[in-house]
């Protein structure tokens, strides 16, 4: 992989890991465009690994964008437990049982962690169950990112309709927490996109479309977390060694590109819809279906 590939996979990846068009599909369409890693289950997992260590950029920009976010919830989870371990409940959960009038024995943002803990399951769980799949050529095929693609526009559709959207984030719950967590499952298959999933399933759940992609952000934490440093020692073993130079500046353009299309996505969710991005999912998957169906590209 040069310089030059390296840069625009990190563009790529920066701009698509949260504008909810799937960053998965994006990339390996640049990849087959630069002809990087072409064909066999090797390549797949080169792919795989490729891609899950260029994510790292994008959770970097997460930790930056969201630190005084990520610091609050974890100065609260630790300090409430401390005080419950104690017998007590620290002073910001009274005052969260004050202003809501129920009893709570944690405060909103160590109650958040714990969502955020809940919501990272199942996503855990099924990526370990299904790992080899998921590396495999079966996630890289282009009948199943397309087919994903629509699926997820038409479920975001749907969500975008029925979806009351008036709970901020201080109001989630267990309920936030399984469904975006368990809407952040397809996006194991490519063509879903990990943001697209989950803003549907926070729009389901009733979320207001901001609070649904904070939520996810927060989300994408762990998952991405895992998933990159997971495959960082997958890595060292299938990409070859002159390769770590060109994976390090992609990593550093998408966490770059990661950081400006949060700022984005956020402020353009406080007075738009995901229409756009609904329309984006629909026209391109039926592109690459036209192209499938008349055999001009191959699925894999």
């Amino acid at each position: 992989m040069s310089i030059l590939q390296a840069i625009i996979l990190g563009i790529v990846q920066g701009l698509t890991e949260f504008i909810p068009i799937s960053s998965t599909a994006h990339l390996i369409f640049a990849s087959r465009a630069l002809h990087l890693y072409e064909g066999g289950d090797l390549q797949a997992q080169q792919l795989t690994a490729t891609i899950a260590v260029i994510q790292l950029g994008t959770l970097l920009a997460v930790l930056i964008y969201f630190a005084r976010d990520i610091w609050n919830i974890t100065y609260a989870f630790v300090r409430d437990h401390f005080a419950l371990l104690r017998g007590k409940r620290s002073e910001a959960a009274q005052a969260t049982e004050r202003a809501t009038g129920r009893p709570a024995r944690l405060s909103k943002d160590a109650w958040l962690g714990w969502l955020v803990i809940i919501g990272s399951l199942p996503i855990g769980i099924v990526g370990l169950l299904f790992k080899k799949q998921i590396e495999g050529t079966f996630t890289k095929n282009l009948w199943v990112i397309a087919t994903m693609m629509i699926v997820v526009a038409l479920f975001l559709l749907i969500a975008e309709a029925v979806g009351k959207r008036e709970r901020e984030i201080e109001h989630l719950g267990v309920r936030d927490a399984l469904a975006v967590g368990g809407a952040q499952v397809l996006s194991l298959i490519p063509g879903a996109s990990r943001s697209g999933s989950t803003i549907m399933g926070g729009l389901f759940a009733g979320e207001t479309r901001e609070t649904a992609a904070r939520f996810s952000f927060l989300l994408s934490i762990p998952a991405i977390a895992a998933s990159g440093l997971l495959e960082m020692r997958e890595a060292a073993s299938h990409l070859p060694q002159e390769s770590y130079g060109s994976l390090a500046v992609a990593t550093i353009v998408s966490g770059l590109v990661g950081f400006a299309s949060i700022y984005f996505l956020l402020r353009y969710l406080r007075t738009h819809s995901t229409g756009i991005f609904i329309g984006y999912r629909l026209i391109v998957g039926g592109i690459i279906l036209a192209l499938l169906f008349t055999k001009t590209i191959m699925p894999t």
